[in-house]
């Protein structure tokens, strides 16, 4: 049955994509509102998970009606969301939950058709092992969490299967400490009936088309965002400090693998 609903699921997506390249490259750069852009990514995530078959699941902190639908708190200082990172799905999925910019790898833009829809809806884009890129990255950050918006990262640096959790990296959580704004662990989990579940995994050398197919095919597929309490950044001397925290705490909550440092190198489908 599912690989009769596959092709089904694939000529439905289709056209939601081309909606979305031309509400990016269209729309976005005719929008001055980062809540309305928000607003949009919210609705066409949720439609990508329902058109690929992935219910969505939203557990743990409560959100305001106002962060679920723009992410952002106008007035208010932002927040600084880390999350764990298995598949090109997890974007979508957090949006879908609540709308955010994110911080990725220069080189996603390169990526078909997701690349360009990602480029221009205001993800901040990093180039890797570049130290000054981190710092201005890290400035346009400071500036999006003062104006009250919700930033996510993953700060694995790289994707893993959902069964372990690598170490954080710290570099892009000095923004949060010098802020002193509240640090959101979000953790992401993909089950079928109940049980842990790979089938959206996007690791090692597998490439987008075949990881999408994935998906496609895959029965009865869920993704759990749960959003854990939020840590307060004024609490911890330094950002080594406060990703160990929310490493922790994402640990302890799914009951993850921790992997030591350096047990396993970055592959190239790395989001941030």
């Amino acid at each position: 049955m599912r690989y009769l609903l596959a092709p089904l699921r694939a000529v439905l997506l289709v056209p939601h994509i081309l909606l979305g390249l031309g509400i990016a490259f269209i729309a976005f750069p005719l929008s001055r509102s980062q809540a309305t852009r928000n607003r949009i990514n919210h609705w066409w995530s949720r439609w990508v998970l329902r058109l690929c078959g992935v219910r969505l699941r939203v557990s743990g902190q409560p959100l305001s009606d106002e962060l679920v639908s723009t992410g952002m708190t106008p007035g208010r200082k932002g927040r600084l969301l880390l999350s764990n990172h298995i598949s090109w799905l997890d974007i979508f999925s957090i949006n879908a939950a609540m709308p955010c910019r994110f911080v990725a790898k220069a080189e996603i833009v390169r990526w078909p058709v997701i690349g360009g829809m990602v480029g221009h809806s205001g993800t901040l884009f990093i180039e890797r092992g570049k130290r000054r890129a981190v710092a201005t990255v890290n400035e346009a950050v400071q500036g999006y969490l003062r104006e009250g918006e919700s930033i996510g990262i993953f700060p694995e640096g790289t994707t893993t299967r959902g069964d372990r959790l690598l170490p954080f990296h710290s570099n892009l959580l000095a923004p949060a400490l010098q802020e002193n704004c509240p640090v959101w662990p979000i953790g992401l989990r993909y089950t079928q009936r109940g049980q842990f579940s790979d089938a959206a995994a996007f690791v090692g050398d597998m490439g987008l088309a075949a990881s999408i197919a994935n998906v496609l095919v895959a029965d009865d597929l869920e993704i759990e965002v749960a959003f854990l309490p939020a840590l307060g950044a004024a609490a911890y001397e330094s950002r080594h400090t406060l990703a160990r925290a929310a490493h922790a705490a994402l640990s302890a909550h799914f009951g993850l693998v921790e992997v030591p440092e350096r047990a396993e190198a970055p592959d190239n489908n790395s989001a941030a």
